[in-house]
């Protein structure tokens, strides 16, 4: 291990991504904890906590707590993310995009950043509208509004700095993905889950301490917490080989063998962090609305985390963002053409069509495994959890997204070292 970080230091690019990303966390995280103003930050934090339901707890663990303070980062990074699906689906059935993504090669792929990012804005303008908005209509248990500015200023004011702070934080993760280690927007969602880990840490042992919560329900929820990290890593780590021939281009004849590797969860993360995002926009605004709507208190109710056609909805989301987000990063037909451009054959499988339906069978069942993993991940150990009432939210979307995200991030260090030591081999050449 700490051969490993030696290594690491000695590297001047690596050393410098890594403490490029870690200033990056380090504006993230006092961003979260700056207040916009005219808001009673405690009593909000004390309503949420008393009314707010396992939704707050899932939003705010996405913000890093930044919703609970109502702070400049109160919306978090989701508004992009939910740009980031619409666009994904709308280059899927737009002729237009699609042929601006996949033909227009740099510039293609520009615009649609660019379009994704003007999406991101009217989204976060709308959700931090309809925050503020609710905001400023509630009351302390005494009566007491929670703003202290004039109703209007405040919606605009909250509005304006929440819309600009979640474009900074798109505008930061960015940065990252350029000048620092791993996905940038991958990162900020990890140091939201992380900065919540120490809390729960503290509660759980004060409950301990006092007698209030079992040995055994902890110990029983560490072993889960445990076994869905292990399962996580193994079966993201997995991957199905199909193996290749390529005819020798040489006098000599015979043919040369390698693989092609096939994850079994070739999507990730992306499925999960799409369907929780998808959810929680329309569960968010039916819930600030509960009280003076019927409807929106049906539908609020209805994408509650605790009832069944929540997770009912939820499974089938993440089923189907599996085999669409595969199906926009592996085309069995571009890798049946490029394995007879160059000469490579499946044994036993002709080139051509033949190749691309056995690519597309094997593929095919491997998302239907990837995504029944991920359904249940996301959900069993939330079942777990509330059955055994422990004082901290654990999701197997949360573990999932550290897991993955972390061992991306190591997957790119590991490459960083690797050129390190080619270049090292080219010098001595």
């Amino acid at each position: 291990m700490f051969d490993l970080i030696q290594k690491i230091l000695e590297i001047k690019e690596l050393r410098q991504r890594i403490i490029y990303t870690l200033i990056i966390f380090a504006v993230y995280r006092l961003g979260t904890h700056i207040p916009v103003p005219g808001v009673d930050t405690a009593a909000l934090l004390n309503y949420f906590n008393s009314s707010g339901g396992v939704l707050f707890n899932i939003y705010n663990l996405f913000s890093g707590g930044a919703l609970g303070r109502l702070s400049v980062f109160a919306l978090g990074i989701m508004p992009y993310i939910s740009a980031a699906i619409i666009m994904q689906l709308l280059t899927a059935v737009i002729p237009s995009l699609e042929k601006l993504q996949k033909e227009e090669g740099e510039y293609g792929r520009w615009k649609i950043s660019q379009y994704t990012r003007y999406l991101t804005i009217a989204i976060a303008g709308f959700q931090s509208f309809a925050l503020s908005v609710w905001i400023s209509n509630l009351k302390t248990e005494t009566g007491q509004a929670l703003i202290s500015e004039n109703a209007i200023v405040f919606i605009i004011l909250t509005s304006f700095i929440i819309t600009v702070g979640t474009v900074f934080l798109m505008w930061l993760g960015e940065k990252i993905t350029e000048y620092g280690i791993g996905n940038g927007i991958s990162m900020i969602i990890l140091a939201s889950i992380v900065a919540g880990i120490p809390n729960a840490i503290i509660n759980t042992y004060e409950q301990l301490r006092a007698g209030s919560l079992p040995v055994f329900k902890v110990a029983l929820a560490v072993a889960i917490i445990i076994i869905v990290v292990a399962g996580i890593i193994y079966i993201q780590e997995a991957e199905r080989r199909i193996p290749i021939n390529y005819a020798r281009r040489n006098l000599s004849a015979g043919t040369t063998a390698t693989y092609l590797p096939l994850k079994l969860n070739p999507a990730g993360v992306i499925p999960i962090i799409f369907a929780v995002a998808l959810l929680m926009f329309p569960a968010t605004i039916a819930q600030m609305f509960a009280t003076k709507s019927h409807l929106a208190r049906v539908i609020a109710d209805a994408l509650s985390p605790q009832s069944y056609i929540y997770f009912l909805v939820y499974v089938t989301l993440i089923i189907f963002f599996t085999y669409f987000y595969t199906a926009v990063v592996i085309n069995p037909k571009d890798i049946a053409d490029s394995l007879r451009k160059n000469g490579g054959f499946i044994p036993g499988i002709r080139s051509g069509t033949e190749t691309e339906q056995y690519i597309n069978f094997v593929l095919t069942r491997l998302v239907f495994a990837g995504a029944i993993f991920l359904a249940a991940i996301a959900v069993l150990p939330m079942f777990l959890v509330k059955w055994l009432n422990v004082p901290f939210y654990f999701g197997g979307t949360s573990a999932l997204i550290v897991v993955v995200v972390a061992l991306d991030t190591l997957h790119q260090i590991e490459a960083h070292l690797a050129m390190k030591k080619y270049e090292g081999f080219l010098k001595r050449g």
